[in-house]
């Protein structure tokens, strides 16, 4: 399996390989040993679209060459063009919507009995419990406790893709979040469209707060990791928890797309600027040491030099720690995609380029405060060409932050968590030494 796009749909992908492994299917890591390969799609935006067609286009040829015998899409990009993609790329045998992923097993022996399959069950269909191969390194992995969204932004395809918000019981998500630490995940990233809408289609109030302290209950488990937080849903209550729970670690991502008022009313998006910047004093006063992160986006239909300006500014003033930015992409069947006032592809790019060129001094600067200062790092492993270890700390998500890159004098292994003092700043990343108690 290929699985491509967000940590989310990793997650439906462990769940099929689980499914094929109960059903007797060997499973390879290399596609040259595979009779089936299955490609799990990103289908969000223009960019991850085009790395999912490239993906089955590069297999379709391993399959013309005779390298496997039969190529399967599933995941978004299978969910939102369904037919289309099978007519587009008929080297597919099969096309597989979410809501049939529980069917995978039948499918991979209707292809190998010479059929092409389409399958497009109902959204709802989509498992959000059950058995996972974890895909992820060892010692950590992803809880996804809800699926969809109903935020309904303009610019975004999800809720078309996969239907509206729908929470995961939590007695599952204990037990899930259980079996991964008793396999020896030690740091679990709490994930959503929009985890702080969890629990309200089921219980009626927000139930984020009290499903962390449940995982903090939880034997193994050493850093809680929250992601996906919506500025309005961002409570009192949720902060406390943050901030009072050792195992939860003091970092929130909370994409705020904009600070322009206007950009933000077009957008749909629910806040103002000034309540999006009341909230993150709210943040910050409540969690002094936290690391805050925020997704960006510039160039959406309309969106004025001023209003790139004001942005810009405020990403200036505010210092994220952590700060991604992306230029809007026009996604067919939402409401932005049909807006007055789209923007011309190359200063959209610039628009972005300029935030990230900000981003990079603002953490260039706000590292050097590290210097000195001893952090524990979860290592990754070992880089033969610096000859010096890697990892992360409480500061850094997988896959989207940084590193910290340092020397120790014991050998260690992936996972192992150890104090490390910083010596030196590059860009995103620090460098350091590891630090020993003398042995008593």
């Amino acid at each position: 399996m290929v699985s491509l796009g967000c940590a989310k749909n990793q997650i439906d992908g462990e769940r099929m390989l689980y499914k094929l492994k109960q059903d007797g299917c060997q499973l390879v890591g290399d596609a040259a040993l595979a009779d089936v390969v299955i490609i799990n799609t990103c289908g969000f935006i223009e960019e991850a679209k085009q790395e999912a067609i490239d993906d089955i286009l590069e297999f379709a040829q391993l399959k013309k060459e005779g390298r496997i015998k039969k190529l399967i899409v599933t995941g978004c990009l299978a969910e939102r063009y369904k037919s289309e993609l099978i007519k587009e790329i008929p080297e597919a045998d099969a096309c597989v919507g979410i809501g049939s992923n529980d069917k995978i097993c039948e499918i991979v022996h209707q292809v190998m009995d010479g059929e092409q399959v389409e399958s497009y069950g109902k959204k709802t269909d989509l498992p959000l419990t059950g058995g996972r191969i974890q895909t992820t390194l060892p010692y950590y992995s992803y809880l996804k406790i809800a699926e969809g969204c109903s935020n309904g932004c303009a610019f975004c395809a999800i809720p078309a893709i996969r239907g509206t918000f729908r929470s995961v019981p939590m007695e599952d998500l204990i037990e899930e979040a259980s079996a991964l630490a008793a396999d020896g995940v030690t740091e679990l990233c709490v994930i959503a469209q929009d985890t702080t809408r969890y629990g309200v289609d089921l219980y009626g109030e927000p139930k984020l707060p009290e499903l962390l302290k449940k995982l903090c209950g939880i034997d193994g488990l050493k850093w809680i990791r929250v992601l996906y937080c919506y500025p309005d849903r961002i409570t009192d209550e949720l902060l406390d928890v943050i901030a009072e729970e050792d195992k939860i670690v003091k970092y929130i991502d909370m994409p705020i797309q904009h600070i322009s008022d206007k950009v933000l009313h077009d957008m749909r998006r629910g806040e103002t600027g000034d309540e999006i910047r009341a909230v993150i004093d709210r943040i910050r006063t409540r969690i002094p040491d936290v690391i805050l992160r925020t997704t960006l986006m510039v160039g959406f239909p309309g969106e004025t030099e001023e209003q790139f300006e004001e942005l810009s500014e405020f990403v200036k003033d505010t210092r994220f720690d952590r700060l991604g930015c992306f230029a809007y992409s026009a996604e067919e069947g939402t409401l932005a995609a049909k807006m007055d006032g789209q923007i011309d592809e190359d200063i959209k790019q610039h628009r972005a380029d300029v935030i990230m060129e900000q981003q990079m001094m603002i953490m260039a600067e706000n590292n050097e405060r590290f210097m000195d200062k001893t952090l524990t790092v979860l290592t990754e492993g070992f880089d033969r060409y610096g000859e010096c270890y890697f990892g992360r700390s409480s500061m850094d998500a997988p896959d989207i932050d940084g590193k910290i890159y340092f020397t120790s004098s014991k050998h260690l292994t992936m996972g192992d968590y150890v104090d490390v003092r910083i010596t030196e700043t590059m860009d995103y990343d620090l460098i350091g030494e590891a630090v020993y108690e003398p042995a008593e």
